[in-house]
């Protein structure tokens, strides 16, 4: 409420005091035979009206102050911190500008709740996949234990085989730790990037060699297309990128067909150069394309847990990529194949 506001309303209730002031004089001197009592009435009606102006006028602004002024200044202090003083109470009258403050405070109070109701779901999400990732292997070690205490540890034929499968479940649970370790890192701008300029396609090459073994299992060719004929010098953490191509290579491997390929493309982008990973395998659909790079999200749960993983390399590799400043997509079609591409800014020996 403002000026205007209060005096419309001091007016309005001063004009019926004065009104009904008037009315009572003018009957006073009908009544008693006095003879200018239309004069006396409207003197008397003109000095009860200014004062009744200013007296409601005061009382009203007074009245609405006293009523405002806690709220407000508990708003204020709760806004903006520590104590509201009085002398900002008291310019900050108009109940308008009251009014945006309180619509201010309270979009605040709107959005931190639908924040802390969002990290509460991510929070319950984030537990119950990570039980249900360490359940796996716990399950599994338990079981061949048991085998083995069972008698099984007098069998030649099962007891190194039941050591060696519970030795595989330690270490899935061993590479959930340390990928959680990495990630939370990386969140939390914990991990320095070590800046260095190296070349991609020999980095490349050894992550081929790396995974050389296991795409023979599948029969799975990987291969560069049309290696480029100049070295490709990049600016990066060599050690951290490599980890971004073993990822994704290896998810190639993973969701490819037997006798697939992966191929890996380097194309020239200005002041970047574009890494494109591509295999022929069952591809992702439309609808998990959004998600593919949370933490532990599966696109199809059953299979991706029979192939092994900890369901965080994507959402680390993102995190690596995005720390260089650089960003990373995926487009995919079922059926088809997928195609994950990154950039990486140019070195100094390339431009």
């Amino acid at each position: 409420m403002n000026f205007d506001q209060t005096s419309r309303i001091s007016l309005g209730v001063s004009t019926v005091v004065t009104l009904l002031v008037w009315a009572a004089v003018f009957f006073i001197g009908r009544v008693t035979g006095y003879q200018t009592p239309l004069l006396l009435a409207a003197y008397a009606a003109l000095v009860v009206g200014l004062l009744s102006f200013f007296v409601i006028r005061f009382t009203i602004n007074n009245f609405i102050y006293q009523k405002i002024k806690v709220l407000f200044k508990t708003i204020h202090e709760l806004k903006v911190g520590g104590e509201a003083e009085e002398d900002n109470l008291a310019k900050t009258s108009d109940l308008e500008e009251v009014e945006k403050e309180v619509k201010e405070w309270a979009n605040e109070r709107n959005s931190e709740i639908a924040q802390l109701q969002e990290r509460e779901n991510y929070r319950r999400e984030f537990i119950g996949n990570v039980s249900h990732e360490l359940k796996t292997p716990i399950f599994n070690i338990q079981g061949y234990l048991l085998t083995l205490i069972d008698g099984g540890i007098e069998d030649p034929e099962i007891n190194v085989k039941y050591i060696h499968r519970a030795n595989k479940s330690v270490e899935r649970m061993i590479n959930l730790i340390q990928d959680m370790d990495t990630i939370n890192m990386l969140e939390q701008g914990r991990i320095d990037i070590q800046w260095e300029t190296f070349d991609m396609i020999p980095l490349f090459k050894e992550v081929f060699e790396i995974l050389e073994d296991k795409a023979k299992k599948r029969n799975i060719h990987l291969i560069i297309p049309t290696p480029p004929a100049k070295n490709l010098w990049v600016d990066g953490d060599r050690h951290k990128i490599e980890q971004v191509a073993i990822n994704l290579v290896n998810n190639a491997i993973k969701y490819g067909v037997d006798n697939g390929r992966v191929e890996v493309q380097f194309f020239d982008a200005e002041s970047n150069f574009l890494i494109e990973v591509s295999d022929n395998g069952y591809g992702i659909p439309e609808e998990d394309l959004s998600r593919i790079f949370e933490r532990f999200y599966r696109v199809d749960k059953s299979r991706t847990r029979e192939a092994g993983g900890s369901g965080l390399g994507l959402s680390i590799v993102k995190h690596i990529v995005e720390a260089h400043n650089q960003s990373i997509h995926v487009r995919s079609k079922v059926g088809t194949g997928s195609t994950f591409s990154f950039t990486l800014k140019k070195g100094k020996k390339t431009l």
